[in-house]
């Protein structure tokens, strides 16, 4: 039992907050909405290994700080590992300065930059409530309602989009379990198992958008009920020392990242 118990795979857990209270769960979710956009404004102009490296410890110390527990890291595939293997041979192939090897290391920069970034990403799912979500955007939205831009709308749509995902995922893997426990004939011909796939697919989209058509009627109902879409926009909430001092965090560990790949690298281009 505990040798299937750790063979068995976390799933990806995607918008639920990991329980807890701590300064990082306490931050305004706009705060972190702002650091996130000016950290991957950061990596885009320097994709430098300084600055990987900055994110990279400041994701690491958010994590920390958050107490987010080893269990919500999702398993990793064994197909991704075959699939980073050859796109590093791969890469390795391809040679460069220095010592032919820039080709690897170009590969190793981008999966580092990519696993930072689903960090990042992933420490604003696990500390944020998706109810605070919506007020956050429509708090700093709020200048270019002088360009009659509808931010509320758009927010109450973003809350929406984010209350629903997690709900539908788990609608379709429920109908994905039933659909495999379907008794099925076998077919004997390439053509009889092209018909099959082609109408299982056709019968499970049809699920799919049936169970997503009650789910939005029975949502419009909930939030009819409660007042109407501009509750959800709507919140109390408002930065406070605490996201200064964080804001402040980020911007001094950036900042000295840029500077030492500046000074060590030169430029933040590959060449």
């Amino acid at each position: 039992m505990t040798g299937e118990a750790r063979s068995t795979p976390r799933p990806v857990v995607l918008l639920r907050p990991v329980p807890g209270d701590s300064a990082i769960h306490r931050l305004w979710a706009g705060t972190k909405l702002i650091v996130v956009f000016g950290i991957s404004v950061l990596l885009t102009f320097y994709p430098g290994w300084p600055t990987i490296g900055a994110v990279a410890l400041l994701v690491f110390g958010a994590a920390r700080i958050a107490r987010i527990p080893r269990g919500a890291l999702p398993s990793v595939p064994r197909w991704l590992w075959l699939l980073l293997l050859i796109g590093g041979g791969t890469a390795a192939m391809s040679g460069g300065d220095p010592a032919g090897l820039g080709g690897l290391l170009y590969f190793l920069r981008i999966t580092a930059l990519s696993i930072v970034l689903l960090g990042l990403g992933a420490m604003v799912s696990w500390t944020t409530n998706v109810a605070e979500i919506a007020p956050a955007v429509a708090t700093l939205g709020r200048p270019l309602r002088l360009l009659r831009i509808p931010v509320d709308e758009w927010a109450v749509a973003l809350a929406l989009a984010l209350r629903a995902f997690p709900m539908l995922v788990d609608e379709f893997r429920v109908l994905y379990a039933a659909r495999r426990l379907r008794p099925r004939s076998q077919p004997r011909t390439r053509r009889q198992r092209r018909r099959r796939w082609a109408r299982e697919a056709v019968d499970l989209m049809t699920a799919a958008i049936t169970v997503t058509l009650r789910r939005a009627d029975e949502m419009g109902d909930a939030i009819t009920a409660r007042g109407g879409i501009g509750q959800i926009s709507a919140s109390p909430a408002r930065p406070g020392l605490v996201d200064l001092v964080a804001v402040l965090t980020v911007l001094i560990v950036c900042g000295a990242a840029v500077a030492v790949e500046l000074a060590v690298f030169g430029t933040p281009l590959p060449r």
